[in-house]
C-alpha cells in the first residue's frame, strides 16, 4: 500500500509539473490616450476567450503599472490590442524592453501601430506605425506566406471586410505574411507593395502584428480569430 501511496502521489507531483510547463499567460493591454476603437471591448472578450479555450492564461488591463518588472514577469506575452497614443512612462517603457530581451513575446492588433510614435525601439518592435486609412470597406487580402501558425488555416486569397491602414516607416527584413490588393478597394497609398500583417524575431524576443481588427464584426471572423491565435501561438514559442 506504501508503495502504491508513493507512485500515485510521483504521478501526481509530475502531472502538475507538466502542467506547469505547458501552461503560458498573456497580458492584454488596450490603453488609449488617442483615438478610442469601439472594438476594444469585443476585441478583449473575443481573444480573452480564445486563450481560456486553448490553456493560456489571459488578464485584461489598462493600467499601465502592470509595465514593471515584478508584474511582467508573470506573463509570457504582452498582447497590444489597438492601445493609441503615448501610453507608458519612462520606467515602464525599460521594463518593457527587458522583458522582451529576456525572450518575451509582443502581438500587436489593428492600432498597436498607432502607438508610441516618439518611442523608436517600439516601432522597430512593431515594424511600422500607422499613416493613415480610408473607410471601412471590404479588400483583397494575398496571403504570401501559408507556413506561418497566423495563416496557414487561409486560402491564397481572403476577402475582408475591414479599415485598411497605411503605414510609414515599415522595418526593413520583416517576415511579411499578406499583403493588401489595393485594386480591390478605395484610399490605398502605398502602392503595389502594402503589407497589413508580419512577425518578426526582434531584440531577443518575437513579435506579431496584424493590422485587422477595427471592426466588432471582424472578431467574429473565424478566419481573423484564428489568425490572431496564430500569431499568439508564434510568440508563445508554440511552433
Amino acid at each position: 500500500m506504501r508503495a502504491l501511496f508513493i507512485f500515485s502521489m510521483f504521478l501526481l507531483f509530475t502531472s502538475d509539473i507538466c502542467l506547469s510547463q505547458q501552461m503560458k499567460s498573456v497580458l492584454i493591454f488596450s490603453k488609449t490616450t488617442g483615438f478610442r476603437h469601439e472594438s476594444i471591448s469585443k476585441g478583449v472578450q473575443t481573444v480573452s476567450r480564445l486563450l481560456d479555450e486553448s490553456g493560456i492564461n489571459a488578464t485584461h488591463t489598462e493600467d499601465a503599472s502592470y509595465f514593471c518588472t515584478d508584474s511582467l514577469s508573470k506573463y509570457d506575452a504582452v498582447l497590444f490590442l489597438s492601445t493609441t497614443g503615448d501610453i507608458l512612462t519612462k520606467e515602464q517603457k525599460v521594463a518593457f524592453q527587458e522583458f522582451i530581451q529576456s525572450g518575451k513575446g509582443y502581438v500587436g492588433i489593428h492600432a498597436a501601430s498607432d502607438t508610441e510614435y516618439n518611442w523608436p525601439w517600439y516601432g522597430r518592435l512593431v515594424g511600422g506605425y500607422f499613416s493613415s486609412h480610408p473607410a471601412v470597406q471590404e479588400a483583397t487580402i494575398n496571403v504570401v506566406d501559408k507556413n506561418h501558425p497566423s495563416t496557414k488555416h487561409l486560402q491564397n486569397i481572403w476577402i475582408h471586410r475591414d479599415e485598411w491602414y497605411d503605414f510609414k516607416d515599415v522595418k526593413p527584413g520583416l517576415n511579411i505574411l499578406m499583403t493588401l490588393d489595393e485594386k480591390s478597394y478605395q484610399g490605398g497609398k502605398m502602392g503595389k507593395f502594402h503589407p497589413i500583417a508580419w512577425f518578426q524575431e526582434f531584440d531577443g524576443g518575437r513579435s506579431f502584428y496584424t493590422g485587422l481588427g477595427h471592426t466588432n464584426e471582424s472578431f467574429d471572423s473565424a478566419n481573423f480569430q484564428k489568425h490572431i491565435l496564430g500569431g499568439i501561438f508564434y510568440v508563445l514559442k508554440y511552433n
